[in-house]
C-alpha cells in the first residue's frame, strides 16, 4: 500500500486534531485503515448480543448505531476526498449525524450485515486513496463554510482517526459498568 504522509496543521479544521492524533504519523494510514477494521470487528464480535444495544447514557448511541455511524461518516468523508482530489471548487454541505443515526435502523440489523457493509466501504475507501495521483493529496476543498476546509490527505487521516475515536469510546464507555 502507498505511503500517505500525515497532514499538517492547517490541512484540516481545528476540531479534527482529536482524530489526527490517534493515527501514527508514519504515512501508513491505509495499512491502519485495513488493520483497524479487524481490530473493531474482533472487539465487537467478542461482545454478547445484548451489549450491542447498550447505551451508556440517555440519548447516546448503541454500539450497533455507532458502527453504522462509522460507516456513514467514512462514506461521506471518502466522497469529500474524491471531490477535493478532482479539484471541486463548490462548497460541500454537511450532514446531521444524529438524524442519520436515528433513521439508520442499525439496532434492527444483523451484526454480520453491518460488518459486510463496513468491509465493503472500507475496501472502497482504501482503493480510492490508493489510486489517487500523488498531487491530489495536497488539494484542499471546502466543507460547510471555510471552517471545515481540508486536504485530501487530511481526510484519509480523519477517516482512520474517527474510527479509532469510536473504538476507544466503545472500550471506555460501553464495556465498563
Amino acid at each position: 500500500m502507498r505511503i500517505i504522509q500525515p497532514p499538517k496543521p492547517g490541512d484540516y479544521p481545528p476540531y479534527a486534531i482529536m482524530y489526527m492524533k490517534l493515527i501514527p504519523a508514519d504515512g501508513m494510514v491505509l495499512k491502519y485503515l485495513q488493520n483497524n477494521f479487524f481490530r473493531v470487528k474482533d472487539l465487537v464480535y467478542s461482545l454478547p448480543e445484548e451489549r450491542l444495544l447498550y447505551r451508556y447514557a440517555p440519548g447516546k448511541w448503541s454500539i450497533k448505531e455507532t458502527l453504522v455511524h462509522i460507516i456513514d461518516d467514512e462514506r461521506i468523508f471518502a466522497y469529500r476526498a474524491l471531490r477535493f482530489a478532482r479539484n471541486e471548487q463548490q462548497s460541500l454541505i454537511g450532514f446531521d449525524q444524529d438524524a442519520y443515526t436515528k433513521y439508520s435502523g442499525a439496532d434492527k440489523r444483523d451484526l454480520d450485515n453491518i460488518f459486510e457493509e463496513y468491509e465493503a466501504v472500507r475496501n472502497a475507501t482504501i482503493a480510492l486513496f490508493n489510486g489517487l495521483p500523488e498531487e491530489a493529496f495536497d488539494r484542499k476543498g471546502h466543507g460547510t463554510g471555510t471552517a471545515n476546509d481540508a486536504t485530501v490527505r487530511a481526510l484519509a487521516y480523519h477517516i482512520a482517526g474517527h474510527e479509532m475515536h469510536h473504538y476507544f469510546l466503545i472500550k471506555n464507555k460501553y464495556l465498563t459498568l
